[in-house]
């Protein structure tokens, strides 16, 4: 009776290991479409309108078109006559919008660009957040490295990695993990830890 219990169990496990992470994907690619068709709904209604496409099949063509406009906008800021305007226009809503700037700050921050870094560049890191005496430490993002040596790290959250904590800290707190990729490192937190093992494992061309 044990082992037909243990089968099932980790046979039903075995499924839901398979099940769920799909699941969830279908779930978030839902709740994501959802709220870009509400944002691109004004466009879909004027093309279901006047064209034959209807429902998802409108929406679709409306995100292609506005995912092609910014591949353009994409080519045209890489002229000098792009980089011109778009200079020119950063400055005017800088000026006249306010929180504009703030925003755009937050994005380069995360995708990177205008020169500057973004979170998922790296390099990841594992940081001692009580002092390099304790044994604690977490997984981080170095997101500055300053004059004086110190570094800027963005501790992220399990299991959802675009929340967390930002910390200010000696060089001697922060290890720098070469081998380890950010899609790496947020998989791990992602999925609460599992798989650290690897992940803080030094390669042994570094051991020698």
């Amino acid at each position: 009776m044990t082992r037909v219990k243990a089968f099932v169990t980790l046979t039903l496990l075995g499924g839901l290991a398979v099940v769920l992470p799909i699941a969830i994907f279908i779930l978030l690619f839902q709740w994501l479409f959802g709220q870009i068709s509400e944002l691109v709904a004004p466009a879909t209604e004027w093309m279901q309108a006047h064209t034959e496409f209807k429902d998802n099949f409108a929406r679709l063509i409306v995100l292609g078109l506005i995912l092609g406009l910014c591949f353009l906008i994409g080519l045209l800021v890489k002229t000098s006559v792009g980089r011109w305007a778009h200079r020119h226009l950063d400055h005017w809503l800088g000026r006249l919008a306010p929180g504009y700037s703030t925003i755009k700050d937050v994005v380069l921050q995360f995708i990177g660009g205008a020169g500057t870094e973004g979170v998922l560049s790296g390099p990841v890191a594992r940081a001692r957040i009580h002092g390099a005496d304790n044994p604690l430490s977490v997984t981080a993002i170095v997101t500055s490295q300053h004059p004086n040596g110190d570094f800027t790290v963005y501790v992220p959250t399990a299991p959802v990695p675009t929340s967390g904590f930002v910390y200010h800290l000696p060089p001697e707190c922060v290890e720098i993990l070469p081998h380890v990729t950010v899609e790496a490192a947020m998989k791990s937190i992602v999925s609460c830890g599992s798989g650290s093992g690897a992940l803080l494992r030094v390669p042994a061309t570094q051991d020698s």
